[in-house]
């Protein structure tokens, strides 16, 4: 089980926006909600975010076999009920590819720390209308984009543009811990 100190630290500010799109669950059975977990990591998130809500049914995947490895871990260790095996998952392929998983079936999808390090048609601190800050931000998109040109930080207007061609819209920004940011994508 990896436990990446940035997940454990930001978990619970994560938690509290995903409850107000995933419900507090009292009015809900088990499984009502349907989230598919995309890049999930090491499968803190994955466990703590099923724990914390019973309502929801959780599908963490990644494409990382290390990965899906510590997410298995962390299932059988936490024995959450809600969440299932983890999936391969490449997001770089079509939907039709997802193992079955298909977006229509889905209440939720949620993402954390992925789109400054996937290929922009894959698509954590983002460029906001074109303006990276503090400097912090500013340096990790430089150091991001020199191990990989195609990864850096998004601008949210580019992300927005990109939702509104494929049906969603930019429901809100949340901020977040340092100078991270939550964004929330709606079906049109």
């Amino acid at each position: 089980m990896q436990a990446p100190a940035a997940a454990e630290r930001n978990k619970g500010p994560i938690l509290a926006v995903l409850r107000e799109y995933a419900g507090s669950g009292a009015h809900a059975g088990p499984g009502a909600v349907r989230v598919l977990e995309v890049g999930a990591g090491a499968g803190l998130h994955a466990a703590h975010f099923a724990r914390a809500l019973p309502q929801t049914l959780w599908q963490p995947s990644d494409i990382d076999p290390q990965a899906l490895r510590s997410i298995a871990a962390y299932a059988e260790a936490m024995q959450v009920p809600n969440m299932l095996p983890p999936i391969l998952l490449d997001v770089s392929q079509g939907w039709e590819t997802w193992g079955g998983t298909q977006p229509a079936t889905l209440d939720l999808l949620v993402s954390i720390n992925m789109m400054h390090i996937a290929e922009l048609r894959c698509t954590e601190p983002y460029a906001v209308d074109g303006q990276i800050s503090p400097q912090s931000n500013v340096d990790f998109d430089r150091s991001l984009r020199q191990r990989n040109p195609a990864w850096g930080l998004r601008d949210t207007a580019l992300l927005q543009q990109l939702a509104e061609a494929n049906g969603l819209h930019l429901e809100r920004m949340v901020d977040m811990p340092a100078n991270n940011k939550s964004l929330i994508f709606r079906k049109q």
